[in-house]
């Protein structure tokens, strides 16, 4: 197990590196200048290169990159163009508002999977296995930017049961587990879930299916088993590529949050992101981008090693 361990954390580092360079090239490539977030239309030019000077913006991209990568070892994210605040100040605060938004919305989204996606792999093609099938397709065809707005139409305006706005009330940005907050997280929480719902809703029921035509599943009938048993030893062997998927979901959830944050004016990292994309923020860019990158390889080698102690045969492999 270490030594699988130790190859997983190497086999990492190289995929971290790439991830870093890709995240800085894809912002430098992007149309437009991020001086002009910095200076106004009218400054004099000696004006402009002094502050391209003073950002590293005058070297070529490998030293910018190099110069970049090395303050990212040690933890300087830089400053941002915007608002002169070091980044990780900002991304902080992001990041956690993000992390409960995902969490929250994975535990309902990978509850519901889980549920709707055993039932409808256990009773294929009776009525609980169309209904099912329905809510999957229902869950990764909606728009969930669309359904954001259509629970907010209705449940913020025209029956005023819960907040549309903000992460607590008065427009905080500061999470606290109470009452007050918690009405705040149901509607983005909903509309984040119904996708990871609809993915693990068809991937569950695809992976019992399959388990519930093996063998060993005819042989457990044979010995006497009852229904309820049975499942058991089916969810033991369906639980390691289930949980594959669901951890890649989570991931997807941290990154791809940005239109419903948005939506929601959730202060997380999406509407960080999308504040940065229109100000043209490079610093912002960067460091959202690459911390969402190295969070979702982090999950990625969790994942792999939850999916080794659970599954034996990855182990003897």
């Amino acid at each position: 197990m270490l030594v699988y361990l130790v190859k997983r954390v190497l086999y990492a580092i190289p995929i971290a590196l790439a991830v870093g360079f890709v995240c800085f090239m894809l912002v430098q490539i992007a149309p437009g200048d991020p001086i002009n977030a910095i200076v106004p239309p009218d400054a004099p030019q000696e004006v402009v290169e002094q502050v391209r000077r003073d950002y590293g913006l005058d070297k070529p991209l490998p030293v910018q990159f190099a110069l970049w990568l090395g303050k990212v070892v040690q933890g300087d994210l830089g400053r941002s163009l915007a608002t002169g605040r070091p980044v990780w100040g900002d991304l902080s605060s992001a990041i956690g508002n993000t992390l409960t938004l995902a969490l929250a919305a994975s535990l309902i989204g990978f509850v519901l999977g889980c549920v709707l996606g055993g039932l409808a792999g256990t009773f294929r093609g009776s009525i609980l296995d169309r209904v099912a099938t329905t809510f999957a397709v229902a869950g990764v065809s909606v728009p969930h930017y669309w359904l954001g707005m259509v629970l907010v139409v209705v449940f913020a305006v025209q029956l005023p049961w819960l907040p549309a706005m903000g992460a607590g009330p008065g427009g905080s940005a500061d999470w606290v587990w109470d009452w007050a907050h918690i009405q705040h997280l149901v509607l983005p929480a909903i509309t984040l879930s119904v996708i990871p719902m609809g993915i693990v809703t068809r991937t569950v029921r695809g992976i019992i299916a399959e388990i519930m035509n093996q063998e060993f599943v005819v042989a457990l009938r044979g010995k006497g088993l009852t229904r309820f048993a049975i499942f058991l030893h089916v969810v033991k062997n369906a639980a390691p590529n289930a949980l594959a998927v669901m951890g890649l979901q989570l991931g997807y959830l941290m990154g791809g949050s940005i239109l419903v944050e948005t939506v929601f004016s959730w202060p997380g990292t999406g509407l960080l992101l999308n504040s940065a994309i229109f100000q043209r923020d490079m610093p912002v860019l960067q460091g959202t981008i690459l911390v969402l990158a190295m969070f979702f390889v982090a999950l990625n080698l969790f994942v792999d090693l939850i999916q080794t102690t659970l599954d034996p045969r990855i182990k003897r492999a």
